[in-house]
C-alpha cells in the first residue's frame, strides 16, 4: 500500500537556521499519527512542505505517492490541512466560504450535499449564512475543519485544532474527527495537549531542532527509560527539612510538605522509601502514584536533546 505520506531526507535552511535536518517520516494509509515538538522544534516548517506553501532545499515528500512540487496537483488535492492560526475571509458566510474552497478543487453545486453533512457534523447548520466575522473562536476553527475537508481529502493535517477551544467544543471536534479516521480517513495531529495524542493517536513522531527523536507507538515510546518509572507524591502532615541521602537519587521535587520521587520498575521499592523517610522523623498523611505518561516521555525525550 503506498504510504499516505511519504517523508525522505528532508533539509530546509532559514538562512544560517537549519529548521529540518535530514528529516524521514512513513505516515501510512488509514493512520491517527500523532506529531509532537516543542516550539521551534520544526511541525509547522514539515507541515507547510507536505502542503506545498514551502520549499524544501533536499529530499522528497509525497502525499498519496503524489510529489509535492512534482505532482503538486494531485498531491493537494490529496491532502486537507487545518492551520493553527484562525485564517479566514472576512466577507463571506460560512456556507459561500465552503462553496468557495471546493470551487478551487473543481467542485460545483454537486458538493452541496457534503457541504450539508459537514455543517451537520461540526454543528454548524445554524451558521451557514453567518458571516466569519460574526462568529467565536471556536467556531471560526470549526469552520476551517470543514474548509479542510469540503474537498474529500484521504489525508488531513491538525495543527493545533483544538487551541483556545473549550472544553465542549474540543470534545465535539474530536468525536468528529474520530469518525472521519473510522470511515478509513489519515489523521495527522500536532498539539501541546499530550494528552490529546496520547488518547487518540495509535502511533507518535517526537521531533525536536528539526530531526525526529522518537517515533513508535504510544505504547511502546511509554516502554522506553522513563515509561518504566513510576511517580510517588508524598504529603506529609509538616515539612521535612533534610530528605534522607539515600533517597536523593530518586528525588524530583520537595516543595514543603509534598515530595515527588521517581521510583525505577523492579529494582526501587516503595516500601523502603517510605520507611526510609519514616525513620527520618517524617509523618506522612497521603501517598499517590502515578504511571508514567506521553507528556513525562516527551518532557525526557526532548530534554536529552537540548542538554
Amino acid at each position: 500500500m503506498i504510504p499516505a505520506i511519504q517523508i525522505d531526507n528532508v533539509h530546509k535552511h532559514y538562512g544560517k537556521v537549519h529548521a529540518l535536518r535530514g528529516m524521514s517520516l512513513t505516515i501510512q494509509q488509514g493512520e491517527f499519527f500523532g506529531l509532537l515538538g516543542p516550539n521551534g522544534a520544526g511541525k509547522s516548517t514539515l507541515i507547510n512542505i507536505i502542503a506545498g506553501l514551502t520549499r524544501k532545499n533536499s529530499g522528497n515528500v509525497t502525499v498519496m505517492g503524489h510529489d509535492v512540487v512534482k505532482a503538486y496537483r494531485q498531491s493537494r488535492y490529496s491532502l486537507g490541512v487545518v492551520p493553527q492560526e484562525l485564517v479566514y475571509d472576512p466577507f463571506f458566510n460560512v456556507r459561500e466560504l465552503l462553496q468557495i474552497q471546493a470551487g478551487y478543487f473543481g467542485k460545483g453545486k454537486e458538493i452541496n450535499p457534503w457541504i450539508d453533512e459537514l455543517l451537520e457534523g461540526l454543528k454548524l447548520t445554524d451558521k451557514a449564512d453567518v458571516n466569519m466575522q460574526a462568529l467565536s473562536g471556536g467556531m471560526k476553527r470549526r469552520v476551517l475543519i470543514a474548509q479542510a475537508l469540503v474537498h474529500k481529502p484521504p489525508v488531513v493535517i491538525l495543527d493545533e485544532p483544538t487551541a483556545g477551544v473549550d472544553v465542549e467544543l474540543r470534545n465535539s471536534l474530536w468525536q468528529f474527527v474520530q469518525g472521519l479516521h473510522r470511515e478509513g480517513h489519515t489523521i495527522v495531529l500536532t498539539t501541546h495537549y499530550l494528552e490529546e495524542a496520547e488518547n487518540l493517536c495509535e502511533r507518535i513522531a517526537i521531533i525536536n531542532d528539526g530531526a525526529v527523536v522518537a517515533l513508535d507507538t504510544k505504547e511502546a515510546l511509554l516502554e522506553r527509560g522513563v515509561g518504566k518509572t513510576c511517580k510517588v507524591v508524598i504529603t506529609l502532615a509538616k515539612p521535612l527539612e533534610q530528605i534522607p541521602v539515600a533517597l536523593q537519587p530518586m528525588l524530583k521535587t520537595h516543595e514543603q510538605n509534598r515530595i515527588e520521587f521517581t521510583l525505577q520498575r523492579g529494582s526501587d521499592s516503595i516500601m523502603a522509601l517510605i520507611n526510609t523517610l519514616v525513620s527520618a522523623g517524617a509523618e506522612i498523611s497521603d501517598i499517590k502514584t502515578e504511571d508514567a505518561d506521553l507528556e513525562d516521555v516527551f518532557i525526557e525525550l526532548t530534554r536529552a536533546v537540548n542538554q
